[in-house]
């Protein structure tokens, strides 16, 4: 284990024996808030500690069995005894330094949050809504999946079928973990269904992953800065949608920002779900700007998250796909498109992992 790693767990142990003395005064026991978090403290840090007790155990065990074999000499049975404990115990270390560092790696907040997905047409017209309609069927398939819950909020059709934008809650376990680097720009080249000569187009669209934010936030937003129109939803939704003014559209005057719903009859349950659809937007563009700035003084692995972003290619031709932030290409097309992304996620998780535990190494985090 690296000297920069072992003094962390040796601070953290310093800090679990502080821990205890708070939580067993009665003053800070008055305070419930501050016992939760001290409790909520302690016990990530109680199990931290515990493993790195065991990691410190079987370094020792490891060195009780070297010195024995240096000492069994001309006794075969006592050194193969001694050769198994050192395999063992140098196992066990690998395993147990492995959970260690991933229990150091920076947790992101919102991980274990639902997500608004948008799925926006670019750049190659009719081509390009049709793409946005194979996104959202890719993520839906593996929303079904994983058995979350999804939610078609507002939806902009195209003409061929296809979708100029599109937004849907996404609801379950760990959802924005799984779908956070989906954020960014998708290209798909293929012979357009309108191609009569055959040839290879190249479009594109946006996708945004937004987490949902705490019902709590949504009332931090001053209504002096919002306006609120009401409109008559487009497309299907029966007839009770077509005939009164019940969908809604969200203004936030100082960004410009704009949320919308039309997917319920209810006016008050559109508006609710505008609002927390702009609250994610909000959010979103304050951790964008955030991002950018720490992205001056270290480029991320993952990428900026600027929408603009070329992230992904879905080549037709070829049968693959090219995730350009970590060189990964699959040749599974059609797979991925039916929603199979456990391995494309798999592989940008990992990435960040590695990105981050090589930042802990270097002492940059």
């Amino acid at each position: 284990m690296k000297t920069s790693f072992r003094q962390q767990f040796e601070r953290l142990a310093l800090r679990l024996g502080e821990l205890d003395a708070l939580l067993a005064d009665g003053g800070v026991a008055a305070d419930m808030k501050r016992y939760r978090e001290l409790g909520r403290e302690h016990a990530e840090a109680s199990t931290l500690v515990d493993l790195f007790r065991r990691y410190q155990g079987r370094e020792r065990d490891l060195a009780a069995a070297n010195e024995l074999l240096a000492e069994s000499s001309g006794d075969e049975a006592m050194a193969g005894l001694a050769r198994d404990e050192a395999a063992a115990a140098a196992a066990d270390l690998g395993r147990l330094l492995a959970q260690l560092q991933a229990a150091l790696l920076p947790r992101d907040d919102d991980d274990s949050r639902n997500v608004f997905l948008e799925i926006r047409a670019g750049t190659g017209g009719d081509e390009s809504a049709l793409f946005a309609a194979d996104l959202a069927r890719m993520y839906l398939r593996y929303a079904e999946r994983r058995r979350w819950r999804t939610e078609i909020l507002s939806e902009s059709a195209s003409d061929l079928g296809g979708y100029k934008e599109l937004v849907v809650r996404i609801d379950g376990d760990s959802v924005y973990a799984a779908l956070k680097f989906e954020s960014g720009g998708h290209r798909v080249q293929r012979v357009p269904a309108t191609e009569t000569q055959g040839r290879i187009h190249t479009s594109a669209c946006t996708v945004a992953v937004l987490p949902e934010p705490d019902e709590a936030e949504e009332v931090t937003l001053d209504p002096s800065e919002l306006r609120i129109d009401t409109f008559r939803a487009s497309g299907a939704g029966g007839q009770h949608v077509n005939k009164t003014d019940s969908a809604i559209r969200i203004t936030h005057l100082p960004t410009g920002i704009v949320a919308e719903c039309q997917d319920d009859r209810s006016q008050h349950r559109n508006k609710a779900k505008a609002l927390a659809v702009l609250t994610a937007r909000l959010r979103d563009k304050e951790r964008s700007e955030r991002a950018a700035k720490e992205a001056a003084t270290r480029k991320g692995l993952i990428g900026s998250g600027d929408r603009s972003d070329r992230i992904r290619t879905y080549n037709f031709a070829q049968g693959r796909v090219t995730d350009h932030r970590i060189g990964l290409t699959l040749y599974k097309l059609q797979a991925i498109l039916d929603g199979d992304l456990d391995e494309v996620i798999a592989a940008l998780q990992a990435a960040q992992a590695a990105e981050q535990l090589a930042a802990l190494e270097s002492g940059e985090s």
